[in-house]
């Protein structure tokens, strides 16, 4: 088993103690004076005292400074601190306050001697002690994740890959870096970004032909898979479909996992729910670090900030019931039959259930949240829904195997598939659908006359899985710098 090994005696050494640290030491307090950096969240003068609320991004937990207010110049120092503005503290004292919300505090004598203003602020500064929309933080880009409900999310975004990671390496998989610059289309939807350099005196594709941003890592996972038996990446992909919805971004990041020696669906299905509830079982083992203390509402233009108790037991909930809940599964055709039904009998869909037609978000949605009220995972779509790649029943429906997982809220947030590993059969889907008329995807079809075996993967949108776990379902805000269809890059 690999053990990480660590030259130094304390990584903290380097720099002055993150919250998040101080936090760690609830049980060991420190009788040492303290130093401390981080930004102003609030500041309260009172008539003999004073409380500065300092955050630093490491923690949900702010961290408390008191001041007794000696004399004059003390109470004139502090009313000249902003919110916002960027503060080194040193000298501070430890002090327990077990019976309090905040286990403990930090104090300090003498505010001149003792705080520095290192950062400041204008005088619009826009993230003062006051509720503020999601719409309205968007609107920040540099700004936003100074919040706690936007900062949060990046830390359980951070602490979810951590999870993969630990999960994958304990049952063997390799974690691999696939290109990002592709010569095909892996999904065959047209959905791409082309590249090109910017000089004008070379040709405008760099390598000598149409070259692009990769929509999926798939393709080259399976040449790996291959060679490694089980390997893992997440890693960024691009697609340009006009989507301009709090499902769609154009720059997104994908878990994608390829495994080799599998011949079921089922046995597929299996492992992504267990991988899935072993990750949500960790977030659960650590909700009080992972969960901010303040929340916004999930209703885009509401002014009013959600009770704390009822949005974090929601999401606790939530997190319960998917890791000890049995996932449902259906074939879809079953879940046309339940659309079908349901759409006669009460019209609540804009778009009719067709067997031979994709699933619309809005069927997606109304399976899990309505029908099902947890994830299910939707089996066996029709050959023509689906792309090249995927393995074709033996039964006369003409379905392939694969997956979609739907949860509530969201939709689909996982698809996967057996993948043809049959040379004639791949070769003979691809010519009836128009691929590989200049030889593109040799080399890909070429892997199934090498040393061929039944494999089969998957792919998690990484920013829908942290928006549904974290209660936001707009994956804009799971990502630090969104880019859609409707937007632009200014920076």
């Amino acid at each position: 088993m690999f053990r990480a090994r660590y030259p130094f005696k304390s990584i903290r050494s380097y720099s002055s103690l993150t919250v998040k640290s101080l936090y760690e030491q609830l049980h060991q307090p420190r009788h040492d004076s303290i130093s401390v950096d981080g930004w102003i969240k609030s500041i309260r003068l009172l008539k003999r005292i004073a409380f500065l609320d300092l955050q630093d991004g490491t923690s949900v937990n702010p961290l408390r400074i008191v001041v007794p207010l000696a004399n004059a110049d003390y109470v004139h120092f502090l009313k000249n601190l902003k919110t916002g503005q960027t503060l080194s503290i040193s000298n501070a004292i430890w002090q327990d306050t077990p019976s309090r919300e905040q286990p403990f505090e930090l104090q300090i004598k003498d505010p001149i001697e003792s705080i520095k203003i290192i950062g400041p602020v204008s005088e619009n500064y826009p993230l003062q002690k006051k509720f503020q929309t999601l719409p309205f933080l968007r609107s920040l880009p540099t700004l936003k994740y100074k919040t706690s409900y936007l900062s949060a999310i990046l830390r359980l975004r951070s602490f979810v890959e951590l999870q993969f990671m630990h999960f994958f390496q304990e049952i063997h998989f390799t974690k691999v870096s696939p290109p990002i610059l592709t010569s095909n289309d892996c999904e065959g939807a047209g959905e791409l970004f082309q590249v090109s350099t910017n000089q004008l005196s070379s040709p405008s594709s760099y390598f000598g032909k149409p070259t692009y941003l990769t929509v999926s890592t798939q393709l080259h996972l399976e040449i790996l898979a291959l060679s490694l038996s089980r390997c893992w990446t997440l890693s960024p992909c691009f697609r340009a479909e006009r989507s301009d919805t709090p499902r769609h971004l154009s720059e997104f990041w994908m878990l994608e996992v390829e495994m080799c020696f599998i011949d079921s669906i089922n046995e597929l299905t299996s492992f992504v729910e267990t991988t899935m509830k072993t990750v949500i079982q960790s977030c659960l083992d650590n909700q009080k670090e992972l969960l901010p203390k303040q929340f916004i509402s999930l209703k885009e233009d509401d002014a009013l900030s959600t009770s704390l108790d009822q949005e974090r037991q929601d999401i606790i909930t939530r997190w319960q019931t998917l890791a000890s809940e049995k996932w449902q599964t259906i074939t879809y055709t079953q879940a046309i039959e339940i659309l079908k039904k349901n759409y006669n009998e009460v019209p609540l869909f804009k778009y009719e259930p067709i067997w031979g037609q994709p699933l619309q978000t809005e069927h997606e949605k109304w399976l899990a949240g309505e029908y099902f009220k947890s994830p299910v995972f939707v089996t066996d779509y029709p050959r023509v829904c689906k792309a090249f790649y995927m393995k074709q029943n033996s039964t006369p429906d003409n379905t392939v195997a694969c997956f979609d997982l739907l949860v509530p809220g969201m939709g689909e947030i996982i698809g996967g598939s057996l993948r043809e590993d049959d040379y004639d059969k791949l070769c003979k889907e691809m010519k009836e659908r128009g691929m590989n008329k200049s030889g593109e995807l040799d080399w890909y079809v070429s892997l199934r006359k090498e040393g061929s075996a039944p494999h089969g993967g998957f792919g998690l949108g990484f920013e829908r899985f942290i928006s549904y776990l974290y209660g936001n379902h707009n994956i804009r805000d799971a990502i630090p710098f969104h880019r859609t269809a409707a937007g632009s890059i200014n920076f």
